[in-house]
């Protein structure tokens, strides 16, 4: 039951999040300036940079996790090597 609920609350935030960016790049450039509506979102040039850097981050993320596992994999292989070299 609770995996539905998280879930469920996964599926409302994606939701949520891909409306407003929605919304704030495709449809408020058409709204006049003055509107107040455009107090409701950041400037624009974030619309671009928020993808970015999330981008660069989970990027970043990635390959130290890759990273982190071929290393530890190198190792084993190499004190694997050794075991049997000194037998």
């Amino acid at each position: 039951m609770l995996d539905r609920l998280v879930g469920l609350a996964m599926l409302i935030v994606a939701t949520t999040v891909f409306l407003y960016y929605t919304i704030w790049t495709l449809l408020m450039p058409f709204v006049d300036e003055g509107h107040q509506l455009h107090s409701l979102f950041p400037p624009r040039v974030w619309a671009i940079r928020i993808p970015v850097i999330l981008i660069l981050l989970g990027s970043a993320v990635v390959g130290s996790f890759l990273s982190i596992v071929m290393i530890r994999s190198n190792r084993r292989k190499a004190l694997k090597a050794k075991a049997k070299k000194g037998q």
